[in-house]
């Protein structure tokens, strides 16, 4: 195939120049080099290129036409590999697809989001929330945040920072249930449960030691954090929560963290890409501005 283009590169040439002298000088290659490429072309196509003697060469109708079609495919060939300057405004324009847990996506994510979407009027955005974990090669994302391991060791990584998880309670609830101390007298209170839409089953609650609570016999049972935090907030149950959700409810007193001494150890928080390479300007924006606002 590199042999053909190379054939059709020199027969322009000599179209263009017409002469096989002037073509060689042109693309610094010998005169036989041209006339043994013309040739070759000429037998490919089964039809004579140019009319030639001693004095001149000629081109022939057939290679008027064969040269039209082959200028026009050289001309978009060489457009994939031009090293062009497109208009800033063209390259901060296009689909992003982001992935991340639906509270954390919902109340970190979405105001970014916003901001970048009026800062930059051609960006359009695929938001994916959910706390079950992402199929990011079959939804196609291009940017995601995950709490917790992330193994992948072809994505590119940034850490953000670690997150808490609290065990919390309105003031209300608390006067009206008690302040457990024991993991024991937590569980007799109406408390939360996240599901698992993978295993079919509740997560426990995790404690320091890698102790475990069931959460099998929760009062309230739901797949989604935002939702189980509204429970809590509201006062109708205990909950574990993300520090990411409940830090500014607990400075201002509206959420009373219980059993701080057992809290699990803080898990990481990680901005990824999921593709290696070049990487387009729009999700390089992106990427820096996630890792700029979310960072610890």
């Amino acid at each position: 195939m590199l042999n053909r283009l190379e054939m059709l590169r020199i027969f322009c040439t000599a179209a263009e120049t017409g002469s096989f002298k002037d073509a060689a000088i042109r693309l610094g290659i010998s005169p036989q080099a041209v006339t043994r490429a013309i040739q070759e072309l000429e037998r490919l196509q089964g039809e004579m290129l140019f009319h030639r003697n001693t004095r001149q060469v000629r081109i022939t109708s057939f290679g008027e036409a064969l040269a039209e079609r082959a200028r026009a495919s050289l001309r978009e060939l060489d457009g994939l590999f031009d090293d062009h300057s497109p208009d800033p405004a063209d390259e901060m324009s296009g689909l992003v697809r982001l992935a991340a847990p639906s509270a954390l996506g919902r109340n970190r994510l979405l105001p970014i989001v916003e901001r970048l979407a009026n800062e930059h009027p051609g960006l359009r955005f695929d938001l994916r929330f959910t706390d079950q974990r992402a199929d990011v090669v079959g939804e196609k994302i291009d940017i995601g945040i995950r709490v917790g391991a992330l193994r992948d060791n072809r994505f590119v990584v940034r850490r953000l920072g670690k997150t808490r998880f609290h065990v919390v309670a309105t003031p209300r609830f608390l006067r009206q249930h008690g302040r457990p101390s024991t993991i024991q007298e937590l569980q007799a209170l109406p408390c939360t449960g996240m599901l698992d839409r993978g295993t079919g089953r509740l997560w426990p609650w995790m404690f320091s030691g890698e102790r475990q609570m069931s959460a099998e016999q929760a009062r309230f049972q739901c797949d989604d954090s935002d939702a189980e935090y509204r429970l809590v907030r509201d006062g109708v149950a205990i909950g574990q929560i993300a520090g990411f959700l409940c830090d500014d409810d607990i400075a201002a007193a509206r959420l009373v963290p219980v059993m701080s001494d057992h809290e699990p150890e803080p898990w990481d928080m990680y901005l990824y890409r999921p593709q290696r390479g070049p990487v387009p300007p729009r999700l390089r924006l992106v990427f820096d501005r996630l890792v700029q606002e979310l960072s610890d």
